[in-house]
This record gives structure tokens, C-alpha cells and sequence, in this order.
């Protein structure tokens, strides 16, 4: 297993620094809902058809390898999502906050790298890909075609992180993690449509499947040295914020805090990571910071019903300022017909599979720093980001083992289902 070096902080950065590049929520009813739709949401006009593919945004190198749905998941195309970046850090370096932010992130979250792509969503079309590039904070929209920027959306604040897309590809939530703040942007043109106010350092999003709702996860400050759980009470203020996507207006908050407690697990961390629901979205499986496995939680019954623990990797320390961005697990998916769960051991350098009825877990595939789980196109395999080996590696869903692995650019980390042109192998001319 990969030694993992401690995470890089200053002064300065452990100041300003405020939220990890990695999780969100798994790709499951949401995202087969969302391929669905974009698969049919062509405009009449165009006569061309779409191929699903597998965007995975490499987030030091500011690319992303565009690699087949299903199967043996072989490279379709590859893309610069950061062609601006002489202009953007021209800026940055012109204004003093901004550069003060852009190193902290460098030396906090991006453990001594630059981030700049996060997460991504294509277009309903499969004309343009749409990417948030923490260092940069902003949300792009890159035409396909020739790799050029369509719109730009410079956040609130001074990072951008996890999104969400709606079921018919039309929205786009992105969290502002600087800010406390969600914006919700049309896809197309990038224009503002609402926002909302979150817990400190807003990560994952979720829209529900039938797009009326969106729950934002806020993690509180993953980057101090406070990481003992006597300390916890430091790391701010982490509830899920529950909107009307319409309105953009907070129907609910859930303190995981209190149910933790009712638990019995009052020294575990409230920090939610990544989330998914189950197909009739009556549970959510979670993770929190510092813990080895997930939790199952019953949204009508408003409490934790179910906890699993996983294997420890013995070579990994147990010096929790070591972990990266305060993870320990950090991925999370679930198969179609939601029986089974896939978790990144992210710490703890594997994968495995788990049996949602009775969470037995399957055989531990050995991974590199596995930083995100997904769902195969197909619904067959669980799909991790390996951002230690850069590559991302196929699990079978029904047996548990490894399928296959497909080389990458440096450090991936989301990894999401879309749509490109089927003749599509890459922007022209570059």
C-alpha cells in the first residue's frame, strides 16, 4: 500500500483553507435518471446521435479522459477544461486575496496542487461539458467541438466544488465552499436561476429523482489539525440543507449530530460526505469524516436505523492528521436495483462491494487512495476514481471482483455518466 504524506499546511492556508475536492454522492437513480433524459433530450432540429460515455475529471492536471460507459471502458477522447488558465491566473495574481486563497487551496485541500476540475455534467445535446474548477472558483461550460469556454460563472466567494445536476439535464447546482452558498445555474447559458444558504463549507449535492428537491451536505472545516474527537465541536457548523429546486427555499435541516447521539455515537464526527439514496429514496447511506464505513438512515422516520463498520487496512496509520481532508472512506454508490452498496476505502487504499440487506461486504479490491465510487452506464459495475494510480478501475457489482483498469490524467477524482456526439473523439484542432 501507498504511504500517504501528511497534509500540507501554513499559516496562512490553515486559515483560509475550507473544504475538500473529493466527495459527493454516488451516481444511482439520479444519474440513470439524468442519462435517461439526456439520452432522449435531443432537439429535434439535430439529427445527430449521442454515445454515453464516462467523464473523469482529473483535478491536478486540469483535464478530462472521456472513456466508454460500459464494457471494457477504453478512452474515447481527452479535454483541457482549464484553456483559460494563463487569463485566470493572471487575475490571481493581480489581486492579493485571490492569490492568498488560490495558494491555500494549493496547499490545503489540493495537497500541494493546483484544482482545477472537480466535478462535471455534459449538456442534454452532448455539445458541452460543464466543470467546476475549485482554484479557479468558477463554473466553466466547454464546447465539445473545439474546446473553447461557452460561458463562465465565477462563484461567491473563493472556491467551487461539488455539483448536481437535475433529472433532465437542464440544472446545475454547484457548491460555493468559501461562501456557505449553493448556486443554481441553467446549463446552457450559465445564468443564474437562484441560490440558497447552506451549513459551513457547503460539498455534496443531490437532486431527488423527481427533481423537486436538492440536499446540499455541508462538512464544516476538513483542513484544521483539530481532528481529535474532543475537538469536533471546532470544525463548524455541518447539517443537510433541503430545498425546493423551484424555489430555492429551505424546507428542511438535518443535524446528523443529534441522531448520531441517539445512536450512541457521540464521538463520532456529523460531517456527511458522500451520499446516496436508495432507489425509492427512502434510505440514504452516508459516510462521515474519520470513520470506516457508512451509515443507513430512514428519511420518514428522521433516524439512523443501520451501521456498518469495514476493515480496517492495517498499514494505514491511525494518526488521524494524516488522512486526507479528514476522510477516511470517502465514495459511495449503489447499483440500479439498489442490492448493492460500493464503497471507496479511500485511507484504507481498497474497494469493496456490500450487500445491502445484510451489509456483508464482498472481497477487498486493493486500490490506490480511491477517492470516488459511481455506476457503470450498464448498471453492472461499480466505477472508482483510483487518484493515488491515476486510473479508474471497474468492480463487478454482483461478484465483487475487479473488472478492469483504465489509465487516467493526474489525480481523478469525480467520475460522472453524460453524453458526447457519437462521432465524437476529442476537440478539433488541439
Amino acid at each position: 500500500m501507498p504511504a500517504f504524506r501528511p497534509r500540507h499546511l501554513c499559516s496562512m492556508a490553515a486559515a483560509l483553507v475550507l473544504t475538500v475536492a473529493a466527495p459527493a454522492t454516488a451516481a444511482t437513480a439520479t444519474a440513470t435518471a439524468t442519462a435517461t433524459a439526456t439520452a432522449t433530450a435531443t432537439d429535434s432540429a439535430s439529427a445527430t446521435a449521442l454515445r454515453e460515455v464516462m467523464f473523469v475529471g482529473n483535478n491536478w492536471d486540469g483535464t478530462a479522459d472521456v472513456i466508454k460507459s460500459s464494457g471494457d471502458f477504453a478512452k474515447v477522447g481527452h479535454l483541457n477544461v482549464v484553456p483559460d488558465k494563463d487569463q485566470r491566473m493572471a487575475e490571481i495574481n493581480a489581486d492579493p486575496i485571490k492569490w492568498i486563497y488560490f495558494m491555500a487551496i494549493r496547499n490545503g485541500v489540493g495537497e500541494g496542487h493546483d484544482q482545477f476540475a472537480d466535478d462535471m455534467y455534459s449538456t442534454p445535446d452532448g455539445r458541452s461539458v460543464v466543470v467546476s474548477r475549485p482554484s479557479f472558483a468558477d463554473v466553466v461550460s466547454i464546447d465539445l467541438a473545439t474546446g473553447s469556454i461557452n460561458w463562465r460563472f465565477p462563484v461567491s466567494g473563493y472556491r467551487s466544488d461539488h455539483m448536481a445536476v437535475s433529472p433532465d439535464g437542464t440544472r446545475v447546482a454547484v457548491s460555493a465552499s468559501t461562501s456557505n452558498t449553493v448556486h443554481v445555474l441553467d446549463i446552457d447559458t450559465g445564468k443564474q436561476l437562484g441560490s440558497f444558504a447552506t451549513g459551513d463549507k457547503p460539498h455534496e449535492n443531490i437532486f431527488t429523482k423527481d427533481g423537486k428537491y436538492i440536499w446540499n451536505m455541508a462538512i464544516g472545516d476538513v483542513n484544521t489539525s483539530l481532528d481529535d474527537p474532543a475537538w469536533d465541536w471546532t470544525k463548524g457548523d455541518r447539517h443537510i440543507t433541503v430545498v425546493d429546486a423551484t424555489t430555492y427555499k429551505q424546507v428542511r435541516t438535518i443535524d446528523m449530530r443529534q441522531r448520531l447521539d441517539a445512536f450512541g455515537l457521540k464521538d463520532f464526527s456529523d460531517a456527511v460526505r458522500p451520499a446516496v439514496f436508495s432507489p425509492d429514496e427512502s434510505k440514504l447511506y452516508f459516510q462521515v469524516s474519520f470513520f470506516n464505513g457508512f451509515f443507513e438512515y430512514d428519511v420518514a422516520a428522521d433516524k439512523i436505523t443501520r451501521m456498518k463498520t469495514l476493515p480496517k487496512n492495517p498499514a494505514t496509520s491511525e494518526d488521524r492528521t494524516t488522512w486526507v481532508n479528514d476522510s477516511r472512506h470517502h465514495g459511495i454508490s449503489m447499483n440500479p436495483d439498489g442490492t448493492k452498496l460500493c464503497v471507496a476505502g479511500t485511507m484504507d487504499d481498497y474497494a469493496t462491494v456490500v450487500d445491502r440487506a445484510t451489509l456483508q461486504e464482498g472481497p477487498l479490491i486493493t486500490a490506490s487512495k480511491p477517492y470516488w465510487a459511481t455506476v457503470s452506464g450498464d448498471g453492472k459495475d461499480c466505477i472508482i476514481s483510483e487518484s493515488g494510480a491515476d486510473q479508474v478501475t471497474a468492480i463487478d457489482f454482483a461478484t465483487g471482483q475487479k473488472v478492469t483498469s483504465v489509465a487516467v490524467g493526474d489525480h481523478p477524482q469525480r467520475v460522472r455518466l453524460g453524453h458526447v456526439q457519437a462521432d465524437w473523439t476529442g476537440p478539433s484542432g488541439r
